[in-house]
C-alpha cells in the first residue's frame, strides 16, 4: 500500500514537472518567434534605409555633415541608458546577494557554536565509546550510555553536515556577489568611456554646427526645401507601410503555417488516438471471443460431468438392487421355503441379459448446469478528438513583442508626446514656405519625449531634414512621427506603451532651436494632431 502511494505520489510530481515545464517552453517559443520578427523588421528597415541613403547620395545637403555625429550621439545616449539600467539592475542583485551573505554567516556563526557546544559537552562529561566499554558497568546501564553516544554521534554528524553546506553556500554567494561587483566595474568603466565619447561628439557637432551654420542658413531659407523635406518623410512613410504590410502578410503565413502544423500534429494524435482505440476494441474482442469460448468449454466439460454421475449413480442403484435380490434368494434357500418370488428378476439375474428391463423406474438424471450465457460482445469505442492543450488566455509583455501593424490604432485625447509651447498650425502656410503638417512643440534639449498610445517601434534613425526620427506604428494604419531628437532610446522592433520614454529633445537635423517635431499619419496621409491630442 505505502509503495503504491509512493508510486502514485511520484507519478503526480513528474506530471506536475511536466506540465510546469510546458508552459514555460511554450514561453521561450514565443519569445523566439518575437525576436525572428524584430530581426525581419530590422533587416527590412535597414534595407530601406540603404534605399534612401542611395536616393539622397547624389544631393548633399550641409545638415549631412552633422549627421554621423548626431546619429553617435544618440546611439551613445542609448547605450549610456542601458549601460545605467544594467548598473542598476546588478547593484539590486549585489545588494540582495550581500544581504544573503549576511544571514548565511549569522546562520554559520550559529552552527559553529551549536557544534563548538556539543564536542564541549561531551569531553566534559567525559563520555566516549571506549570509556563506558571499559568501565565495568552493568552491562544494561553499558547499552544504554553506548546508544546514548550513537546519538549524540548523529547529532553531531549532522551538525558538521549542516556546517560544510552553509559554507559551501557562503563561497557560492560569494562567488556571485564578486562576479556582480566584476560586472559593475566593467559597466562603470564603459560608461566612463561612453560619457568620454559623448563630449568628443558633442564638440565635434558644435564645431560642424558653427562652421556649417550660414549654408544651413541659406539652405533653409530655400523655398523648396521643406517640399523636399515632406516628400522625403513621405516617401519613407510610403516605404515603411509597405514593410508593415509585407511585415504582416509574413506573420500572417507563418501563423497560417503555425496553425497548419498543429493540424497536423492533432491529426496525428486523433489518428494515434484512433489506433490506440481500435487496439483496446480489438483486445477486448479477443478476449470477449476468448471468454465466450472458455464458457462453452465449461458447460460442455459441465454436461459430460453431469451424465457421467447420472450413469455412475444408475449402476450403483443396479448393483444394490442386484445385491438386495441374492440375498433374498440366498436367505429363502437356507431356510427352505422354497422358491421366493423375486422382486427384480433382472437384478437377480434370472432373465437373460438382452432381456432384462428393469422394474424400477429410471431415476431422472439430475438437471444440467444452465449453459452460461455468452458475454456481449464489446461495443466499439467511440473515437474522440485527442484533446488538445489550451493556449495561454494571456502571455507577459516579455513573452511576445507586439505585432507590427497589430495594435488597435489611436484613439482621441491622446497624451501630449512633451510639454511645450505650439509652433504651427495643421494645413496652415509655413513662414519659410510649404504647410504644417504636424506641429513643432518647443522644450529644452534633453527633456524626455513620450509615446503617446502603446504600439511597435519601425523607424530609429537620422533623416535628413528631420535629424534623429523615431516612428511608432500603433496599428490600423496608424503612424506617430518623432523628428528633430537628440537621442532616440528604442530600437526597431521594441514594443512600447502609451508613456514610455522614446528619444530626448534635441535639434537635430539643422535646427536652430531644440524642439520636438510630431506627426500622425493614417493610412501614408498626415492628419491634424490637435484632434487627437489632449489639449
Amino acid at each position: 500500500m505505502r509503495r503504491a502511494a509512493g508510486l502514485l505520489l511520484a507519478v503526480m510530481l513528474t506530471g506536475g514537472a511536466l506540465s510546469a515545464r510546458a508552459a514555460p517552453n511554450d514561453l521561450a517559443g514565443r519569445q523566439s518567434d518575437a525576436e525572428k520578427q524584430q530581426a525581419a523588421l530590422r533587416d527590412r528597415i535597414e534595407n530601406l534605409q540603404k534605399d534612401i541613403d542611395d536616393r539622397e547620395a547624389a544631393r548633399k545637403e550641409a545638415a549631412d555633415a552633422l549627421k554621423q555625429s548626431e546619429s553617435a550621439i544618440s546611439k551613445i545616449n542609448l547605450r549610456l541608458r542601458e549601460l545605467a539600467e544594467a548598473n542598476r539592475q546588478a547593484q539590486a542583485d549585489l545588494t540582495g546577494l550581500e544581504k544573503q551573505i549576511g544571514a548565511q554567516q549569522v546562520v554559520l556563526a550559529k552552527r559553529r557554536t551549536e557544534l563548538a557546544e556539543q564536542l564541549r559537552t561531551q569531553y566534559t562529561s567525559g563520555l566516549s565509546p571506549w570509556t563506558a566499554l571499559l568501565s565495568g558497568d552493568d552491562p544494561q546501564v553499558l547499552g544504554r550510555n553506548l546508544g546514548y553516544l550513537d546519538y549524540v554521534s548523529q547529532a553531531r554528524a549532522k551538525a558538521v553536515q549542516a556546517l560544510r553546506e552553509d559554507i559551501e553556500r557562503l563561497a557560492a554567494l560569494q562567488g556571485r556577489a564578486d562576479a556582480r561587483r566584476a560586472e559593475i566595474e566593467k559597466v562603470v568603466a564603459e560608461t566612463s568611456e561612453q560619457k568620454t565619447a559623448l563630449v568628443g561628439q558633442q564638440k565635434e557637432r558644435a564645431t560642424l554646427l558653427a562652421q556649417l551654420e550660414g549654408q544651413i542658413a541659406a539652405q533653409r531659407a530655400e523655398a523648396n526645401k521643406l517640399g523636399r523635406d515632406d516628400q522625403r518623410l513621405s516617401r519613407l512613410i510610403t516605404d515603411l507601410d509597405a514593410a508593415i504590410a509585407k511585415q504582416i502578410e509574413d506573420a500572417r503565413r507563418a501563423e497560417e503555417a503555425r496553425k497548419r502544423a498543429e493540424e497536423v500534429r492533432r491529426a496525428e494524435e486523433a489518428r494515434r488516438a484512433a489506433e490506440e482505440a481500435k487496439k483496446r476494441a480489438d483486445a477486448e474482442r479477443r478476449a470477449a471471443e476468448d471468454a465466450r469460448k472458455k464458457a462453452e468449454a465449461d458447460r460442455k466439460l459441465a454436461a459430460d460431468n453431469a451424465k457421467q454421475a447420472a450413469d455412475n449413480a444408475k449402476r450403483e442403484r443396479d448393483a444394490r438392487d442386484a445385491a438386495q435380490a441374492r440375498e433374498q434368494v440366498e436367505a429363502a434357500s437356507r431356510q427352505n421355503r422354497g422358491p421366493v418370488a423375486v422382486a427384480d428378476p433382472d437384478a437377480a439375474g434370472l432373465r437373460p441379459a438382452e432381456q432384462k428391463q428393469s422394474r424400477l423406474t429410471t431415476p431422472e438424471p439430475p438437471p444440467q448446469a444452465k449453459p452460461a450465457e455468452p458475454p456481449k460482445k464489446a461495443e466499439p469505442i467511440e473515437e474522440k478528438p485527442a484533446p488538445t492543450r489550451s493556449e495561454p488566455a494571456q502571455q507577459t509583455q516579455t513573452a511576445r513583442a507586439a505585432p507590427v501593424g497589430g495594435g488597435n490604432g489611436l484613439r482621441h485625447g491622446l497624451s501630449m508626446p512633451v510639454r511645450g509651447q505650439v509652433q504651427g498650425r495643421f494645413g496652415v502656410d509655413r513662414p519659410d514656405g510649404g504647410v504644417w503638417r504636424g506641429v513643432v512643440l518647443r522644450a529644452a534639449e534633453g527633456t524626455p519625449v513620450k509615446v503617446v498610445a502603446p504600439g511597435t517601434v519601425v523607424y530609429a534613425d537620422w533623416l535628413r531634414g528631420f535629424g534623429n526620427l523615431i516612428i511608432v506604428d500603433h496599428g490600423q494604419q496608424y503612424l506617430t512621427v518623432y523628428a528633430y531628437n537628440q537621442s532616440l532610446l528604442k530600437r526597431v522592433g521594441d514594443s512600447v506603451t502609451g508613456g514610455d520614454t522614446i528619444a530626448t529633445v534635441g535639434a537635430t537635423g539643422g535646427q536652430v532651436e531644440s524642439g520636438l517635431y510630431f506627426e500622425i499619419r493614417h493610412r501614408g496621409a498626415p492628419v491634424d494632431p490637435a484632434q487627437w491630442l489632449a489639449q
